[in-house]
């Protein structure tokens, strides 16, 4: 197997970006396939290409993400549970692929198309199944800006119903922020042209391998998606649930609670959360994140009761809370803050 790869320029910055085909290449294939590297450029403004290559598959799996096989077939890289920064690459989700006997599904795909060509090619030293498709748990760019990999390698993409409207309305401001946190050089080539099928309820086929992908009213966000991998009995959970780093509020607490609270009946005996290890036991995994929006929520609703303004609760609240929560000033008070917008009207 060979793979193009393009030496891109964007704004006099230049690096050789990996270019995936939705089929498999022969080496001449390739070479005869290497024009489309044009193509690529001239869909993107301010790209050029100075020249291509072709590469057997052998020679790059030293870039592959690491990742851990969780259950046969399903794979996870675990990101770190540190802030976004130029040393991490802002490699900070939890992200992964699932292979069935005809295809492979991927879920998330990290923060920056450098991420993205990782876990490609962390898939291709594993398989050489065609990639389905690319599901997004949420529209946080974490999790979907090396996404367009995988659309490119012919994957569909799959999202909640508010997913792509809630993507279109921030991705711009994703990635300004993408270059102020990690820098030019680690967000090269990413320009978060991401689309997705809204999906409310639906089950896919990878091959004798079935995906349940459910989606949610607003809870984490507005566009909350879990993939419960019937086989391995395993649910992929997006930032419904955190472990180690603070959960971050982007939506409702009263809806993420109850959402929670619900999907402790369901069948997964394991869970992938968006943060932490690569799994944990389901539904117990989920205790942690449950435990502090309910305490959250029962602070904010005792300070609201006292009549407290806004500033004086973000005082009040916290504390018993914080345990071992890593990353807590950097989103405990914002938490708090739209716990509070939310619950004033209650």
């Amino acid at each position: 197997m060979f793979e193009l790869l393009a030496m891109i320029c964007i704004e006099g910055l230049c690096q050789e970006r990996l270019l995936p085909a939705p089929a498999l290449q022969t080496e001449a294939a390739c070479i005869a396939g290497a024009a489309r590297a044009e193509g690529w450029v001239n869909a993107r403004q301010g790209a050029s290409v100075q020249s291509t290559r072709c590469a057997a598959l052998e020679d790059l799996i030293a870039g592959a993400a690491t990742v851990t096989e969780m259950t046969p077939g399903a794979f996870v890289h675990q990101g770190l549970i540190e802030d976004t920064t130029k040393r991490n690459a802002g490699d900070v989700s939890n992200h992964g692929f699932i292979i069935g006997e005809t295809s492979v599904a991927v879920i998330d795909a990290g923060y920056s198309r450098a991420l993205g060509e990782a876990l490609y090619l962390a898939i291709r030293a594993q398989t050489d199944k065609p990639i389905s498709h690319i599901i997004f748990t949420h529209m946080h760019p974490d999790h979907t800006l090396g996404g367009d990999v995988f659309l490119e390698a012919g994957a569909e993409g799959l999202g909640a119903p508010k997913f792509q409207s809630a993507y279109d309305n921030r991705v711009l401001g994703y990635i300004d922020a993408q270059t102020r946190l990690i820098g030019a050089e680690n967000g090269h080539g990413t320009f978060g042209e991401i689309k997705a099928r809204e999906v409310i309820e639906e089950t896919i086929d990878l091959g004798a391998r079935h995906l349940r992908l459910m989606s949610y009213p607003t809870a984490h966000t507005t566009n909350d998606m879990t993939i419960l991998d019937e086989t391995a009995e395993t649910i992929w959970m997006g930032d419904l649930t955190f472990l180690g780093h603070t959960p971050a509020l982007d939506g409702s607490i009263t809806g993420w609670i109850a959402l929670l609270d619900s999907l402790k009946a369901g069948e997964a005996r394991r869970m992938v959360p968006g943060h932490g290890p690569a799994q944990v036991a389901f539904p117990s995994g989920a205790n942690p994140t449950l435990d502090y929006l309910k305490g959250l929520a029962t602070s904010i609703r005792a300070s609201i009761a006292k009549g407290e303004s806004l500033q004086t609760a973000l005082k009040d609240t916290g504390e018993d809370l914080r345990k071992d929560w890593k990353l807590w000033d950097e989103f405990h008070l914002r938490n708090a803050t739209n716990a509070y917008i939310e619950l004033e009207w209650e």
